[in-house]
C-alpha cells in the first residue's frame, strides 16, 4: 500500500521531471525567457484549475493507454502570441488568428510530447497520448468536462517572457504507484531520484532508467530551409495560373535560412544528392533566435518542412 509520504514524493518527482522537459522545449522558442517555479502537489480540497486566465489559451493532451489523466498548459493571451511569433506566425495585436492558434498547437505538441517522454522515463513504461487540443479559455468552463479528472494532481508555475503560466498534471494512480515503487527500490548509493540531468526512474525489470536528456534527444523536430519570400496581393495570388513564375527576394546562389521549430539557427546552401533529391549543406550556425527573414509580415514562400 502506498503511503501518503511516498505519494507526495512520487507526485513531486513526476511533476519535476515533466516540468523540466516542458521548460527545455520552451527555451527553444523563447531563449533566456523561461523560468520554472516549484512543483506543488494539489490536495483534495484544492482545485488545480482555479483562477483560469480567462481569454487565455489552454493546450492539453490526454493519456489514452488505459489510464485517465492529462497534461494541461495554461497561458495568457500574450504568452500564446509570444510562442506564435517564435514559430513565425505572430500578429501585432487583436485576438489570436487561426494561423497563430495553429502555431501554438505545434509548439504545444512538442512541449507535451516531451512531457509524456519524461513521464515514460521516470515510471519505466511507454505513455500514449492524444493529439494536442488548443482552445481559448472562456468565462464559463467545466474543467472536468474538458480535461477529465484523476485521483492526483500537481501544478508547476512558469514565467515565459515575463508572463505567468501554469502546467497542471492530472495523474492516474498507476503512475503514482509505479513512481513510489521506483523510489522505494532505489538503494542509498543511487541517491534520491533526480539529478542535474533530471529525474531517472527504473525500468520494468528493475534496472535504472535512461536520463531525461538522453530521452529528449529522440524527440522529433521540424526542420526546414527557406529559399526566399515575396509579397503578393491576395487577389493576385488567387489568380496565379499553373506554370506562373514568382520572383523571390534572393538570387539563385544566395544562402538559404535554416529553421528548427520556427527558430532561425543558421544558413546553408542547396545541393542535389546522387539520388536526385534536394538536400541542404549547413554553412554556418548561430544561437537559435526568432529572427525573421526579409519582408517581415509578408506572404512567404518557403520550402516544405521536413521531419528529421
Amino acid at each position: 500500500m502506498t503511503t501518503e509520504i511516498s505519494q507526495t514524493e512520487a507526485l513531486t518527482h513526476l511533476g519535476a521531471s515533466t516540468a523540466e522537459a516542458v521548460a527545455r522545449v520552451l527555451e527553444m522558442f523563447v531563449p533566456d525567457g523561461v523560468e520554472r517555479g516549484e512543483v506543488s502537489v494539489v490536495s483534495d480540497a484544492q482545485d488545480p484549475f482555479a483562477n483560469l486566465p480567462v481569454g487565455g489559451i489552454a493546450a492539453s493532451v490526454r493519456y489514452v493507454d488505459g489510464v485517465t489523466g492529462a497534461n494541461v498548459f495554461l497561458m495568457p493571451h500574450t504568452c500564446a502570441r509570444t510562442l506564435a511569433t517564435a514559430m513565425g506566425a505572430g500578429a501585432e495585436e487583436g485576438p489570436l488568428t487561426e494561423l497563430e492558434m495553429s502555431a501554438v498547437g505545434e509548439a504545444s505538441n512538442q512541449m507535451l510530447a516531451s512531457a509524456a517522454a519524461a513521464i515514460s522515463v521516470v515510471i519505466g513504461q511507454e505513455i500514449e497520448i492524444s493529439p494536442p487540443d488548443v482552445r481559448v479559455i472562456e468565462n464559463k468552463i467545466d474543467a472536468a468536462d474538458v480535461w477529465g479528472s484523476a485521483p492526483f494532481a500537481c501544478a508547476t508555475s512558469f514565467t515565459i517572457a515575463g508572463e505567468p503560466c501554469r502546467l497542471v498534471q492530472l495523474v492516474p494512480s498507476a503512475f503514482v504507484v509505479r513512481m513510489a515503487r521506483a523510489i522505494d527500490e532505489l538503494s542509498m548509493d543511487q541517491g534520491t531520484v533526480g539529478d542535474a540531468d533530471g529525474p531517472q526512474g527504473l525500468n520494468a525489470d528493475g534496472t535504472p532508467g535512461v536520463p531525461i536528456t538522453e530521452t529528449l534527444t529522440n524527440i522529433t523536430l521540424r526542420f526546414w530551409a527557406e529559399l526566399g519570400r515575396t509579397q503578393l496581393p491576395i487577389g493576385t495570388a488567387l489568380e496565379l495560373p499553373v506554370g506562373a513564375v514568382v520572383d523571390l527576394d534572393r538570387t539563385a546562389d544566395a544562402p538559404v535560412d535554416l529553421f528548427v521549430n520556427g527558430l532561425f539557427f543558421g544558413q546553408g546552401h542547396l545541393l542535389v544528392t546522387e539520388d536526385g533529391e534536394w538536400a541542404v549543406e549547413v554553412d554556418s550556425l548561430s544561437k537559435p533566435s526568432t529572427r525573421k527573414p526579409s519582408l517581415v509580415g509578408g506572404a512567404g514562400l518557403t520550402a516544405n518542412p521536413t521531419t528529421v
